[in-house]
């Protein structure tokens, strides 16, 4: 009795070979091998064969079976590898296309003249001493000379937070709390990089700028140990040639005081439009402690003199680099900073 077992296997592998992925497989599967498969409603009928055919038709039945699982599960293995390769050639990176350019990163002018300064003055023994940006009312003025009613708060009462606490308008502040934790230690000499904030929005002044202040505190320093100080600045920094003079200036904090000017960068003195015909940019303050701030900090006026500075770091980098408009440094604009 032929149950019609050749032509069902030969329809399966044809439905198998056409198979495009294990969805379908998987739908040829239950149509020959489910529970109302082709296959299983063919072993289904074995009892209708007569008994002495039987054990032949059923060993056939079986074979069957046992191929169907088998030409199933090696299509589904060839599908799968198929597909991943597939997949592989889809994500496959293409090294023969040129690369996408990376822009170069460039350090910013102000760290670069901040690096610079520190550079200097630590070739010449100073050390870089640094304090808190948000900071006391006393250590920001008032050990520094500047009482509450003195009418140079003016120019700098600026970001207070309370009564007793202020964004810090100079970094003088560092000066005094080093020269507490080393007094009667000697010598002092720092200097002291950080940012600074004060009430200003300019083309030359900015709320937020740096500064670099610097100390030194010693027995029998004088006034030639500055001027010979910020002459070796001035030249290390704008060139070999560069001049300098001092100007008197008030400070609160320093006495006798100074404003430094150094020989114009563009004329070399001559006199042009950038120093207004003078021959001279001022770059800094400077003067010898006071000896109350002194006094103030644990050390003996009798005994020690010091010299102190202080330099806004954008007004460097604007006479360095040619700039003309301090808020340049913060609008990154790349055309600038590079």
């Amino acid at each position: 009795m032929d149950l019609g077992i050749v032509e069902v296997q030969q329809s399966f592998e044809e439905e198998v070979c056409q198979a495009g992925d294990a969805e379908e497989l998987e739908k040829i599967r239950v149509r020959y091998l489910g529970k109302k498969g082709k296959i299983t409603a063919l072993m289904r009928r074995l009892g209708q064969v007569p008994p002495e055919q039987r054990p032949a038709i059923g060993k056939m039945l079986n074979r069957l079976k046992e191929h169907a699982e088998e030409v199933l599960a090696s299509r589904l293995e060839e599908l799968k590898s198929r597909l991943s390769e597939e997949r592989k050639e889809k994500e496959r990176l293409d090294i023969t296309l040129p690369g996408r350019p990376f822009q170069i990163g460039r350090i910013h002018p102000i760290t670069l003249i901040l690096e610079e300064i520190e550079d200097i003055f630590v070739s010449m023994g100073f050390q870089v001493a640094e304090g808190p940006d948000v900071e006391l009312d006393y250590y920001n003025f008032e050990a520094l000379n500047i009482p509450r009613d003195h009418p140079a708060r003016d120019m700098q009462d600026s970001f207070y937070i309370d009564g007793e606490v202020l964004l810090r308008t100079h970094t003088s502040p560092v000066q005094v709390r080093t020269m507490e934790s080393m007094a009667p230690e000697l010598p002092v000499r720092i200097i002291a990089p950080g940012k600074v904030y004060r009430r200003d929005d300019d083309v030359t002044h900015s709320p937020m700028f740096h500064q670099v202040e610097g100390l030194a505190v010693d027995r029998h320093i004088t006034m030639g140990d500055l001027k010979g100080t910020l002459l070796l600045f001035s030249r290390e920094m704008f060139g070999r040639e560069r001049e300098i003079r001092l100007r008197p200036s008030f400070f609160p904090f320093t006495e006798p005081s100074a404003e430094v000017d150094i020989s114009c960068i563009i004329c070399d003195g001559s006199g042009c439009r950038v120093c207004s015909e003078t021959g001279w940019l001022e770059i800094l303050g400077a003067g010898m402690v006071h000896p109350q701030v002194l006094e103030m900090s644990g050390y003996d006026p009798r005994e020690v003199t010091g010299y102190a500075f202080g330099m806004g770091v954008e007004r460097i980098a604007m006479l360095k680099y040619g700039i003309d408009d301090i808020r340049l440094f913060y609008t990154n604009d790349l055309r600038m900073l590079k």
